[in-house]
């Protein structure tokens, strides 16, 4: 172990059930994450979206990625009962609609542009990449739901990526 190293925190401590979570979700925080912003249609076809860090490709052939969301979340059934849904990776210069689609409330939408895409799934305007897809299969993972899509569609717009780091956003170094 190295003098700027902490022991191992074992995931069962005399810590409270709150106090484990916030030291696992702060060392998690270490993981350098990109930024995304995944819609969809509500079941009355609604414009719905969220702030997803979770997303991650799962498989090139088939391609499948996957994201997650909390069980409690407002969306969540909009998300895991829909057909398609649309995952935008978020530019540098985005952490506004990052910041918009983390909150509850407001009309998101309305503060932001964006066009319908295919099957009228609400897309957003340049972001440094996106992904069109089908859900596929809902995971149960604890308290959160993994989705996996299909990836029907995709393209990248280009830009350096948000990137979220220890609970702050974050620019990538130089070259």
């Amino acid at each position: 172990m190295t003098a700027s190293s902490k022991p191992v925190t074992p995931v069962e401590t005399a810590q409270s059930p709150g106090e484990c979570s916030r030291a696992l979700r702060d060392t998690l925080g270490h993981f350098a994450t990109g930024i995304t912003v995944v819609t969809t249609l509500d079941a009355s076809g609604q414009p719905v979206g969220m702030t997803v860090n979770s997303f991650n490709s799962v498989s090139l052939d088939p391609a499948l990625i996957l994201w997650s969301i909390d069980r409690n979340s407002l969306s969540y059934s909009a998300f895991t009962e829909c057909e398609r849904f649309v995952v935008h990776v978020l530019k540098g210069d985005q952490q506004h609609v990052s910041n918009l689609f983390a909150g509850r409330g407001a009309d998101k939408f309305g503060q932001v542009k964006w066009h319908q895409g295919p099957q009228n799934i609400p897309q957003l305007d340049d972001c440094a990449a996106l992904f069109h897809c089908r859900r596929a299969q809902n995971i149960e993972g604890g308290d959160h739901t993994i989705l996996l899509g299909e990836v029907l569609e995709f393209s990248a717009g280009g830009g350096e990526p948000l990137v979220f780091h220890r609970g702050r956003y974050r620019a990538l170094a130089g070259e």
